[in-house]
């Protein structure tokens, strides 16, 4: 018998065109986009409780991320014109074009909010501005994944029922990390409940997402990306306990946040790699296609079916 064949290339050629994004310009811009929109909704809790302090830091930081995100973006692309060319149509189709509408709003807003903060002007636009920027930021925290998942990619494209929850995750994460490192422990309680449910958040879908994917989770589970995704769960963890643990410490608070962040940005940097090696190699898109026609093939034919051919 003639043994199954290892897929390796299409005449020395990927079956599929791996995307075109650099690193660490599109993982650096996953992670900020998901720590400002977190960190857009950490402030409208903040102003919501009464703990002015978290609420003026949350704002500062949302702001930022946003203008950093961009700038990463905008490097990627290569062109800053390239980002404006994105806004002249507006196409609910594309996930691309509607996140850059997204952002461009998102930062704008939360951009009016911090200046005000800062300055002290114009407080009354400033809270309309802050409460339009919370109310996008559970799109600013999951757009990416979305974005991803609708790619050829498959890594990225099969995890799509889990990849949206676990961004929401890593932004809460991050957004967590953000606020404990700046706030005293008095009003870092809500950063700390923020810092579990997103822990519990992104593992939960890692775990289902992985053993869901079957062969296709071998990209998580191997090599850089696995080094990767391990190193942000630990964090992510140690991050979360040491929030909860060490909830009168300042010091125990900087440190769990400082944890939070960088296990959120390995996360990201994880997904991100493993989609990249799941385009290059072809076995990861011949090989679930064959399975998928294959299972197709075997279902038997209905009534309908028959009455039709008939």
């Amino acid at each position: 018998m003639v043994p199954d064949a290892e897929f390796r290339s299409y005449y020395g050629q990927p079956v599929i065109k791996a995307p075109t994004w650099k690193t660490p310009d599109v993982p650096v811009y996953f992670f900020l986009g998901g720590l400002a929109g977190a960190s857009s909704a950490m402030a409208v809790l903040g102003e919501a409780t009464g703990r002015a302090r978290l609420a003026r830091t949350s704002g500062v930081t949302s702001a930022a991320a946003a203008a950093g995100g961009t700038v990463a973006l905008v490097h990627d692309l290569g062109r800053p014109e390239r980002f404006l060319n994105m806004l002249r149509v507006f196409k609910p189709t594309s996930p691309l074009n509607i996140g850059s509408w997204v952002l461009a709003v998102f930062g704008t807003m939360s951009g009016a909010a911090a200046a005000s903060t800062v300055t002290g002007l114009l407080p009354g636009p400033a809270r309309v501005a802050r409460a339009g920027a919370g109310l996008l930021s559970p799109v600013m925290m999951t757009y990416t994944a979305v974005l991803v998942a609708d790619t050829a990619v498959p890594a990225w494209h099969e995890g799509r029922r889990e990849l949206p929850f676990m961004f929401a995750g890593g932004s809460l994460i991050a957004g967590a990390g953000a606020a404990l490192t700046a706030v005293p422990p008095a009003q870092a309680g809500p950063a700390r409940a923020m810092a579990t449910v997103g822990t519990g958040l992104e593992l939960a879908a890692e775990r289902r997402m992985t053993s869901r994917l079957g062969m296709l989770a071998e990209p998580y589970e191997q090599g850089r990306p696995a080094r990767w995704m391990r190193a942000g769960q630990a964090l992510a963890v140690a991050g979360a306990a040491g929030a909860v643990l060490g909830r009168r410490s300042r010091l125990a608070g900087a440190l769990s946040g400082a944890a939070l962040l960088a296990g959120s940005l390995c996360t990201r940097f994880g997904v991100f790699e493993a989609g990249m090696i799941s385009a290059k190699d072809p076995k990861y898109t011949v090989v679930p296609q064959r399975e998928r026609l294959n299972e197709r093939a075997s279902q038997p034919v209905t009534a309908a079916f028959v009455a039709a051919e008939r």
